[in-house]
């Protein structure tokens, strides 16, 4: 699989692009192999523009949750009159869609929130914004169940102490111990949706989370995610060898 950030940012950043900011992030969105859209917010029309995408081969919307920045209605009439499908998910639902399998799993959230397991036949992508830490079940559900290639967790509140809104999402610190715990499982790991007012710049950040191995997103940065043959992923109870 392929993920394209078409997006990094938190909700304080301004939806109107500001192009001549370097550190500029538009909000949170990724897409997969071009045709997987995870959140139709705001800014994803003038990231299809900047990073010259086809809208017209995206098949498929979905979506995270639908806070502002992560949901906009002229974004999603814009794809769907393009010819994308929106296909809603409850927590718990997992559906096959074009390729792909997509389960759903619940976040910890100021409202309900979904995270994403995206398979193919080849690699399994998790994609995790908008919670804090992650909900035992759904630890579960990845260790168990689901060998993840690339994950992708938020880091919305980077290194601050004493920020209210670890009760909503992950600070820096949660991340690297979410990392340090679940590295056996999870070959790569990937922070999106950084708030403008709670981090560094991009190069500061992402060369403090190397320390880590942790990747730090931008727009525009695009991965292809593949399991090597014979590689073996090890679960609590169970494990998987890719053929």
């Amino acid at each position: 699989m392929k993920i394209l950030f078409l997006g990094t940012g938190a909700s304080d950043w301004d939806p109107t692009c500001d192009y001549d900011n370097p550190e500029y992030r538009r909000n949170a969105s990724a897409l997969i192999d071009d045709v997987l859209l995870i959140d139709p917010g705001p800014c994803v029309q003038d990231a299809l523009n900047t990073f010259n995408i086809d809208v017209k081969k995206i098949r498929y919307v979905i979506n995270t949750h639908t806070h502002a920045d992560h949901f906009d209605e002229d974004t999603l009439e814009f794809l769907t009159a393009n010819g994308a499908e929106f296909i809603e998910f409850s927590s718990g639902e997992v559906k096959k869609i074009g390729e792909y399998e997509i389960s759903s799993l619940k976040g910890n959230h100021k409202i309900p929130v979904n995270h994403f397991i995206i398979s193919d036949s080849k690699s399994s992508i998790f994609y995790g914004l908008d919670s804090a830490w992650l909900m035992y079940d759904e630890v579960e559900e990845i260790i168990k169940h689901s060998p993840i290639d690339y994950a992708v967790f938020d880091g919305t509140i980077g290194f601050i102490e004493g920020d209210y809104r670890i009760f909503e999402h992950s600070s820096l610190n949660m991340i690297i111990m979410m990392k340090n715990t679940l590295e056996k499982y999870i070959k790569e790991f990937c922070i999106s949706h950084m708030a403008k007012t709670l981090h560094t710049g991009h190069d500061e950040l992402a060369a403090e989370m190397r320390k880590y191995g942790i990747e730090v997103a931008f727009d525009g940065m695009e991965n292809i995610i593949q399991r090597r043959k014979g590689e073996r992923v090890i679960g609590f109870n169970s494990e998987f060898t890719v053929n």
